[in-house]
């Protein structure tokens, strides 16, 4: 049996730190505020002349030389992303001019939040089903282009990024076990950026209403998510024959303290089981999983033979999951 497997990683974050002191200078609120009702202490900004593309390009030449893959061997190259470059093309076209990966297949999957496991789970099937040997799956974002500055509501929970994965064709017990992915667009409106489409395109009158920043109904993606990503998870580990108990290391989207802290009990797996680090990078959208997966990895918190389990939520709604076994 074929199977896609992770055999390299990368990360990038932007220089400037915001953090929720700054945070008190811009808005009616405070740390104490932030802190208790999110998780989050300071988040990661892009600075001028950065873009999404800037930062997918370092994750992913960081990913390529763990792997110690050459970019012109890449067959595909898939990109997460809510904050292209541009409209079009890809920002997938993009990287790949970037990293000289000219033989690769190139295209971006919009999924919010969810899109680093839309991508995975696309790139895997590609590779099982022997289309391609080797991929290279990002997340990138650059959402501070996209938030409204003076809604304390949503720009405090958002911060930029990047995390990349190569995944090779192999044959053994190791890598990506199963995929699963869903989507209700019945809910479309909870989260979703109203300008800027063909719907509501760029105009000054819509600039005049700021339907070009991202609009969320925060408490009912907080109750969804929590719901979504347990089931979720516990498809994946199902699909293997696994239960929690397996599961050396849980890295769900880092979208909120409380909301990984209630999948986390839900699913009963341990907090020391669980990889944080949105306190210090906040919600990073399709980015947060393969920059979580990436400084997991690093520091020593995944060895072979792990049980890893990956879950996000986002707009769309779209969920999903991935078991790996490392």
């Amino acid at each position: 049996m074929i199977r896609a497997k992770i055999t390299g990683t990368g990360s990038c974050l932007p220089e400037k730190v915001l953090t929720n002191f700054d945070m008190e200078r811009m808005l009616d609120t405070s740390d104490e505020w932030i802190v208790a009702r999110t998780g989050i202490h300071e988040r990661r900004i892009a600075g001028e002349g950065e873009y999404t593309s800037t930062f997918a390009t370092a994750a992913a030449h960081k990913a390529l030389e763990a792997a110690g893959v050459d970019a012109a061997d890449l067959d595909l190259i898939v990109i997460g992303t809510v904050t292209p470059d541009f409209p079009f093309p890809a920002t997938a076209c993009i990287v790949q001019q970037n990293l000289g990966a000219s033989k690769a297949t190139c295209f971006d999957l919009n999924a919010a939040c969810s899109g680093f496991l839309y991508a995975l789970a696309t790139a895997e099937k590609f590779i099982a089903g022997g289309t391609a040997k080797k991929a290279l799956v990002i997340g990138a974002e650059v959402l501070s282009r996209i938030v409204d500055w003076s809604d304390r509501n949503t720009c405090l929970l958002f911060g930029d990024g990047a995390g990349a994965a190569v995944l090779e064709a192999t044959r053994g017990e190791s890598g990506i076990l199963s995929t699963h992915l869903h989507t209700d667009g019945n809910h479309w409106e909870t989260l979703y950026q109203k300008g800027c489409g063909s719907r509501n395109p760029a105009s000054q009158k819509n600039l005049d209403e700021r339907l070009i920043y991202l609009s969320m109904h925060g408490n009912e993606v907080f109750k969804l998510a929590v719901r979504a990503m347990g089931e979720v998870s516990l498809e994946a580990l199902a699909a293997s024959g696994l239960s929690p108990d397996d599961v050396s290391l849980f890295i769900p989207h880092q979208a909120n303290l409380r909301i990984v802290e209630a999948v986390g009990k839900r699913l009963g797996i341990d907090a020391d089981r669980v990889f944080v680090n949105l306190h210090r990078y906040g919600n990073t959208s399709a980015a947060s999983i393969p920059i979580a997966l990436d400084e997991a990895r690093r520091a020593g918190r995944i060895k072979e033979g792990d049980l890893v389990l990956l879950a996000a939520f986002g707009g769309g709604l779209t969920w999903g999951s991935a078991a790996l076994r490392w």
